[in-house]
């Protein structure tokens, strides 16, 4: 079988969340984070290639509470596991990390880390979101189809914008445009975006709580990779330039620059599964609950992978 690879986002600070690594944080019946579901469904749905990409000093707590478990459980159903480190000093050649920056540079850069270890199609997503099973079907089934011929036909998990928000404040979200054949028009990174008493609304101004958003799942061929590195120069050439200290090489912010000038084509492939993620330590009673539920509807096994 050919290789499909699901790259898995886990190096982000979680500032949000108060302190800690909230990646590892257990919301499971028996103890689960919510890597152990995403891996779960991703395997179910055909994808044979786990990639982890964290931050060094991470390592040794990464590989202990999932790593490890995860290296033998994927043994058992030849499934390759491999590393890559997102590092802040992992920048183009000939640039240099501006004084006082103390962050990686965001999405972007962390799927370049993976540049040397995934050649083949692959889908990306956030180790902090529970995406659903549909999605994984729904990316897998379109990265199968991959042809060397279409370098530049990706694919985007769509989710419903009011199945994607937490009850604990501001969240950002890629809001899209969708034409009708079902085709990626516009993404737009939208910050702050929260439920009020008068509906859906980001920095106070209303937003379609139906419109599609991008929850960071996106399926790219290996050719993206270069697609990648070559914005990634420019944007030290641009943003790093205008904004040494915060700025962020971000995959939406990207895909839609892409997008706008006509050089890529992302089919968005709809979910109605909710999405629910800790992105504050408040959301972890609320989705513990949620997997408690799903467990008990018989959506998952009390022993998750027995089912593989």
């Amino acid at each position: 079988m050919s290789k499909i690879s699901l790259v898995i986002m886990a190096a982000g600070i979680g500032s949000r969340f108060g302190g800690g690594i909230k990646q590892l944080e257990p919301v499971g019946p028996s103890g689960e984070i919510i890597m152990d579901y995403s891996i779960h469904d991703a395997i179910k749905a055909g994808f044979n290639k786990i990639v982890f990409i964290i931050r060094k000093d991470i390592e040794d707590d990464f590989r202990e509470v999932i790593g490890d478990r995860i290296e033998k459980i994927c043994l058992e159903h030849n499934i390759e596991v491999a590393y890559a480190f997102q590092a802040m000093d992992d920048i183009p050649e000939g640039e240099s990390v501006p004084a006082d920056r103390k962050k990686p540079w965001g999405t972007g850069q962390a799927v370049l880390s993976c540049r040397d270890i995934v050649n083949e199609p692959f889908a990306i997503i956030n180790a902090d979101d529970y995406y659903g099973k549909q999605a994984y079907r729904n990316v897998y089934e379109f990265l199968a189809k991959y042809s060397p011929d279409r370098p530049d036909d990706f694919c985007m998990s769509g989710f419903i914008l009011k199945n994607t928000l937490s009850e604990q404040g501001g969240v950002t979200r890629g809001i899209c445009q969708v034409n009708d054949d079902g085709y990626l028009v516009d993404i737009v990174e939208t910050a702050n975006i929260e439920k009020t008493p008068d509906g859906i609304v980001a920095d106070g101004k209303n937003v379609a709580p139906d419109a599609h958003a991008s929850m960071n799942m996106f399926g790219f061929t290996p050719q993206f990779m270069n697609r990648l590195s070559v914005g990634f120069k420019e944007f030290f050439k641009t943003a790093v330039k205008d904004n040494p200290i915060k700025s962020e090489y971000l995959i939406p912010v990207y895909v839609g620059e892409l997008l706008r000038g006509g050089e890529i084509s992302i089919k968005v492939l709809e979910t109605a599964d909710k999405w629910f993620g800790v992105t504050y330590k408040e959301d972890k009673p609320a989705v513990s609950r949620a997997f408690r539920d799903l467990t008990e509807n018989g959506e998952y096994n009390k022993d998750l992978f027995s089912d593989l």
